[in-house]
Parts: structure tokens; C-alpha cells; sequence
């Protein structure tokens, strides 16, 4: 289910334009670093948390797939400050997975190996992934023979932003996202 959200459109070209990150107070100087701080505009968008929140007060159990630390920190807050349960696998932690009835699951893609879940029937993913193959071995964590559930749901937020779409492109037709694109 593609979830389109938004993001700050005038920093996103500015930062574009003159090749400088406004976080870090910086210039940027490679095509990989432009990528990352026009990723980071869009995904750390106030309007991308507030559809996280919809969605874990509609499921109450979910897996977030996210990329970057800065992702990691929004929504570690956004469980504590609503007090949900939430526990991390990721290159920082390797907490199990929780077992109430409301709970959130945040893992890296880097770290969606190995594990599995039958407790939930719903994945966010946070931010796209380059990689086809990680994106659907990410959604494989739930989708299981001994799975609890008939439905699975997979929510894909994503602004409407030239990065974004130039992503969607690249899972689309099954190939790595080439940054100098």
C-alpha cells in the first residue's frame, strides 16, 4: 500500500541547487552524500511520522524497515513519547521481539536476516531501500508458511519527491539504484 507523505519541497531544491547540507552546516561534495541528505529531508518529514503513528494505532503490532540512524531516532521517540513497546534489531541492538498486544519492531534493512516473525501482519517500510532483493527479502520476514494470518499488509511511504520516485523506478524494474543517475 503505498503511503505518499510529504517533505520540505524548498529545502529539498535549495539543498539541490547549492550542493550544501544545511544540517551539518557543510558543503556536499559527492553524489552519494547529496543522496543521503535528500533522503534525509524527505524521510525525517514531520508528515511521514504522523502516518506511522496512523498506522500503528490502526495494526498495534508492526515492523518499521528503516535505512538511516536519523529515522531510527524519529521513531524511537514517537514510541516512547506515545508509550508504545518497542524493541530494535540493528547494527546498535538485537532486542527480541516484543510479545504484548501493542508493539513496535524497528530493524535496519542491513540487519533483516535470519529472523522471522508470526506475531504481526504488518510491515512499514519507513524509507525505500536501493536493493530489490532486500526490499522483498525484508517483506519474506512475515510473509511465512506458519503464519497466523490470511492478509498481510505492506505500507511503502514515500514522498513525491525526485529521489523517491527515482527509487520506486529502480525496484520497479528490478535494478539497483544508480546515485549518479
Amino acid at each position: 500500500i503505498p503511503v505518499f507523505t510529504e517533505y520540505d519541497m524548498e529545502l529539498y531544491k535549495k539543498t539541490q541547487k547549492n550542493r550544501w547540507n544545511y544540517t551539518e552546516n557543510c558543503p556536499i561534495e559527492t553524489a552519494n552524500e547529496l543522496c543521503v541528505e535528500l533522503r534525509r529531508i524527505c524521510n525525517c518529514d514531520i508528515s511521514r511520522i504522523n502516518a506511522v503513528w496512523e498506522i500503528i494505532q490502526e495494526k498495534h503490532r508492526v515492523i518499521i524497515f528503516y535505512n538511516f540512524d536519523c529515522e531510527l531516532e524519529l521513531l524511537e521517540e514517537l514510541c516512547m513519547i506515545n508509550g508504545v513497546e518497542f524493541g530494535e534489531w540493528n547494527g546498535h541492538r538485537h532486542n527480541d521481539i516484543p510479545d504484548g498486544d501493542e508493539w513496535v519492531y524497528l530493524v535496519q534493512y542491513n540487519a533483516c536476516e535470519g529472523w522471522n516473525c508470526t506475531k504481526t501482519d504488518t510491515i512499514i517500510f519507513y524509507s525505500q531501500n536501493y536493493s530489490y532483493k532486500t526490499l522483498v527479502q525484508a517483506a519474506g520476514r512475515i510473509d511465512r508458511r506458519n503464519t497466523l494470518f490470511t492478509d498481510l499488509y505492506f505500507y511503502h511511504l514515500k514522498s513525491k519527491s525526485q529521489i523517491d520516485f527515482a527509487i520506486t523506478r529502480a525496484l520497479k524494474s528490478k535494478k539497483k539504484f544508480n546515485e549518479s543517475k
